[in-house]
C-alpha cells in the first residue's frame, strides 16, 4: 500500500566525505523523520544510499531544494512513495512457475508490482493469464518475426509506461539493441548448477554428473548471454537418490523463488547498478 508520507530517496555519485551530512541535512530541514537509512561505499570510487523518511514536507519543494545538493555531488537520484508498485511487463514461453508466482505474490500483496500485460511467444500461458485476470498476447518468434516482436514489446513498455521488464523463463535471446533500450530495467532468471551445464536438458545433464548443488541466478539482461549485473541466488543440496523429475520440481522452486525475490528487491528501489556489479540493501 502507497504511504503518501513515506518516501523512499535513492542517490548514487563519486564518494567523498560529506555526503550524508549533506543528504540527512536537507531532510532534517525539511522536517523528515528518517526511518531506514542505508549507505555503501564502492571500491569503483562511487558512493550509493537509500533513505526512507516520514515526511513532513511538500515533495515539489523537497525536490527542488535537494536537486542543488544533488547537482553540487553530481549525483543519480529518485524518490518515490514507499510501498509503490512498480509497473511490470512480463515475458513468458511455455514454463508457467516463474510466472505463477509472480502473479500470486503480486496479488496476495507480498510483491509490489502491478502487471498490465503478459507478452509470450507460445499460447500455453494464456489460461493462467486469464485467472489472474492479466492480458495476454501471443507473438511467435522466428527469424522473420523477431524484430516485429521486440518493436511491439518496446511499443507496450511506452504505452504503460512500464518500469520493469522480467523475463519469466523467457526462451527467446533478446537483440543487443533491446537489451540496451531496457538496460538496467530488465531481469531473467536461469538455473545454476555446480559445474554449469549448457544446451539442451541441463537437468538430465546435471544428474548424469552426480551434481550435488542446484540453484538459481536472477540478473540484470545485457548483450552478454546470462552475464549481467547479478541481483539474487538461491542454492540447494541434492543427493544421489533424486532422479530427473525431482531435481526439476526443486530446479523451478528455486527459480521461481530467485525471481520474485529480485523483483522485490528492484520494485523497493534497493538494487544500485555498480558497473558489472550491483549494490543491494536488503
Amino acid at each position: 500500500m502507497i504511504d503518501s508520507t513515506h518516501w523512499l530517496l535513492t542517490l548514487s555519485c563519486s564518494d567523498r566525505p560529506g555526503i550524508v551530512h549533506q543528504v540527512t541535512g536537507v531532510i532534517a530541514t525539511a522536517n523528515g523523520n528518517i526511518t531506514e537509512l542505508q549507505q555503501f561505499s564502492s571500491e569503483s570510487g562511487r558512493f550509493f544510499m537509500r533513505v526512507q523518511v516520514q515526511s513532513g514536507f511538500d515533495r515539489s519543494q523537497f525536490e527542488h531544494h535537494f536537486a542543488a545538493v544533488a547537482a553540487e555531488l553530481d549525483a543519480d537520484w529518485g524518490l518515490d512513495y514507499v510501498g509503490r508498485q512498480r509497473r511490470t511487463l512480463v515475458l513468458a514461453s511455455k514454463a508457467g512457475h516463474c510466472l505463477n508466482d509472480l502473479l500470486f505474490r503480486q496479488r496476495s500483496g507480498s510483491l509490489p508490482i502491478t502487471v498490465p500485460m503478459i507478452i509470450a511467444n507460445h499460447p500455453d500461458l494464456a489460461d493462467l493469464a486469464s485467472f489472474y485476470g492479466v492480458p495476454f498476447e501471443v507473438h511467435a518468434v522466428t527469424a522473420e518475426t523477431k524484430t516485429d516482436v521486440e518493436r511491439r514489446i518496446l511499443d507496450v513498455v511506452a504505452e504503460h509506461d512500464i518500469e520493469l521488464v522480467v523475463l519469466a523463463r523467457y526462451m527467446q535471446i533478446l537483440s543487443p539493441e533491446l537489451c540496451a533500450e531496457l538496460a538496467g530495467r530488465a531481469i531473467n532468471i536461469h538455473h545454476s548448477f555446480l559445474p554449469g551445464f549448457k544446451g539442451a536438458n541441463p537437468y538430465r545433464q546435471a544428474h548424469s554428473r552426480g551434481v550435488k548443488l542446484i540453484g538459481a541466478t536472477a540478473h540484470f539482461v545485457t548483450a552478454n548471454l546470462d552475464e549481467g549485473p547479478i541481483i539474487e541466488q538461491n542454492v540447494r543440496r541434492v543427493d544421489h537418490t533424486m532422479d530427473v523429475p525431482e531435481l526439476m520440481a526443486m530446479g523451478q522452486e528455486q527459480e521461481s523463488r530467485t525471481l520474485s525475490e529480485a523483483v522485490k528487491l528492484f520494485a523497493e528501489h534497493r538494487v544500485l547498478l555498480d558497473g558489472a556489479r550491483t549494490v543491494i540493501f536488503s
